[in-house]
């Protein structure tokens, strides 16, 4: 069994800002893949489909960004996954726009949503997918940045590099991680 996590915050309020990009990648992935409509269960939003007889969990955490982890760690616990087999989708303001860096483990750096992931699973050694959101150029406070809603065109340059997440999932997923890490990582992906 394999859990993919998209890290966002719940609500209308934060639907398609730049904080979001994993709830957005996993609705569209979810897509993909024909999942059923979203259940509830240990605040988490999830749904599932199957792969060579291999159950998917795609998972969005109702904790909150900064919670995230207690919606994980409930999932991991309660399917007995383990860490190598939880893949995380969140929003990177250090990586330009739309570009995307694949690790297999390692530290949290400034995201909150992943300190506290980190801190529940004990451990960092689970394979993560950050998205680039970039950093304003305006002057804007970086709180106020994260928070803002995509443009049209942002959204265009955005589903052409959750094309890639998507195959990069789908490489997790046959255990090819390291592929993904060699297709992605050596170029810009918008």
């Amino acid at each position: 069994m394999k859990l993919i996590v998209g890290l966002g915050n719940p609500g209308v309020k934060y639907a398609k800002t730049r904080h979001n990009i994993g709830f957005m990648f996993i609705d569209m992935y979810a897509k993909m893949k024909k999942c059923d409509e979203y259940k509830e269960k240990f605040n988490g939003a999830y749904t599932t489909f199957m792969v060579d007889g291999e159950k998917i969990i795609l998972l969005k955490p109702l904790t909150f960004m900064n919670l995230s982890g207690n919606a994980i760690k409930a999932y991991v616990d309660y399917f007995n996954i383990e860490h190598k087999d939880v893949l995380i989708i969140y929003d990177d303001k250090d990586l330009p726009f739309a570009n995307l860096r694949l690790r297999e483990k390692g530290n949290p750096g400034s995201h909150n949503g992943m300190k506290n992931i980190t801190q529940m699973l004990q451990g960092n050694d689970y394979p993560r997918i950050r998205v680039g959101i970039g950093t304003p150029t305006n002057g804007m406070d970086m709180i106020d940045f994260v928070l803002s809603k995509f443009n049209e065109e942002e959204i265009k340059v955005l589903n052409d590099s959750f094309n890639s997440v998507a195959s990069s999932c789908d490489l997790f997923i046959k255990n090819n991680f390291n592929k993904a890490m060699n297709d992605y990582n050596s170029r810009k992906n918008a």
